[in-house]
Formats: C-alpha cells, structure tokens, sequence
C-alpha cells in the first residue's frame, strides 16, 4: 500500500483472531492438552480441529458469551467424552484460551502497530471477542500499542452490525470517514466496517491475494517511508 492510500487516515482498527493473533499451534492442540489436563483422551488434535470447525459452521446465532462457547466444546465432543466430564472440560479450555501461551501473534503485527503509531495514527482492536480479549492482549504484550480495546461479547452487538464500529469511531473520538479498518473476514470486517463509512481492507494471510485489493501481509499497509 502506497502512502497515499493512508491520506486521510487517522486511525486504523484491527480484527484480532485471524488478523493479529490466531490460536497456538492449532485449536485442535489447545482442545487436545486441555483435555489431557482433565484425564481425558488421548485425542487427535487434527480430528478435534475438523469437529471444532463444523461446530463452527453450524454456530447460528452467536453472542460470543460463555455460554456460546460451551455449546462449540459440546458439539466437538460429543460421543467422544461422558456428558458428566463435560462441565470440567470446557472450564478448562476456556481458561487455556484466556492464556497468552495458547495463541501466537503474527510476526508483522508489533513492527507495524509500532510504525503506525509512529506518524501519529490513533490504533484500535474491533473484534468479535469476549471478555478475555483485553487481558490477553495484555499478555502478549499488544495492549499497550491500543488506543481503545473493542469486543463484541460485553457489548452485545457483533461485527458486521456497524454500531460496533460506530462505537469504536467514538472511543477513538473521530469521525468514522477517518479510519481504516483491517481483518481477514470479507462480511463481517470490510462489509461492516464500509457500512458504519469506514475504509476497510481484506487480510488473506494464506492467498492467494488480488494485489492492490487484498493484503497478504500487515506489512503492506505501512507506506514508504
């Protein structure tokens, strides 16, 4: 991205999973452990994955609360534990999420927030999260690089709907024709974010990349200096 495609620009929001940060190594792997910790398997990381994102799929209406998240533990695991171990198991995947040593942040996410902030740009997360996303952005060590710090489960309005971003305009304290956000989902980031009159990017971190359109890397949305 040219530096012209950041006239205007006051502030640039980001999607967190997917965009800064994604689980570590895979969300089959963190089910996995978590169920180790609780006597329970052993279990194939790759299988509890597939289970995990045809859970996903089916998700309906979801309202990123903790009871959201159970329903998602109890659908990749049915038939493979007793229901009386269910309870147990999901306390602790749902602690092991909210652990910085089960997530990795992406290699250009600090070099870019850094130059950002850099040349004056407010920054903000807007993300379909819960409760768990400031602490741990604190503990990968991310939180400080935020101006403001949205998720959608306390607020109980999620990405695309634009008062999440019309929200974060506010936190920010500028117009929302001023800000730019980037994340990896076509509807709910840059559709939602275009909807509240925001400027939106599409993050394709695996491609393949329509260039010029869709960033490969948040590399590429830091101008030539």
């Amino acid at each position: 991205m040219k530096a012209a495609a950041l006239h205007g620009v006051r502030a640039v929001t980001f999607d967190a999973g997917g965009t800064l940060l994604d689980p570590w190594p895979s969300v089959g792997h963190v089910y996995a452990d978590a169920a180790a910790e609780c006597g329970l398997g052993p279990f194939d990381p790759q299988e509890l994955a597939q289970r995990f994102f045809a859970a996903w799929r089916e998700r309906g209406d979801f309202g990123y609360t903790r009871q959201s998240w159970q329903r998602i533990v109890h659908q990749t695991f049915t038939d493979l534990i007793e229901p009386s171990a269910g309870e147990r198991l999901f306390a602790s995947i749902y602690q092991r999420f909210a652990r910085p040593d089960a997530w990795r942040v992406h290699e250009d996410v600090a070099p870019c927030l850094d130059r950002l902030r850099k040349q004056g740009l407010k920054l903000a997360v807007v993300s379909n999260f819960d409760e768990r996303l400031e602490p741990l952005l604190h503990g990968l060590e991310l939180a400080d690089r935020f101006d403001c710090i949205v998720a959608s489960g306390p607020l109980g309005m999620h990405k695309p709907a634009p008062e999440i971003f019309q929200h974060a305009a506010r936190c920010l304290e500028l117009p929302p024709a001023t800000i730019l956000h980037v994340g990896d989902s076509d509807v709910e980031d840059v559709q939602g974010a275009r909807g509240a009159g925001m400027g939106s990017r599409l993050l394709q971190r695996r491609g393949p990349a329509i260039p010029g359109e869709v960033l490969t890397s948040l590399s590429e949305l830091l101008p030539d200096l």
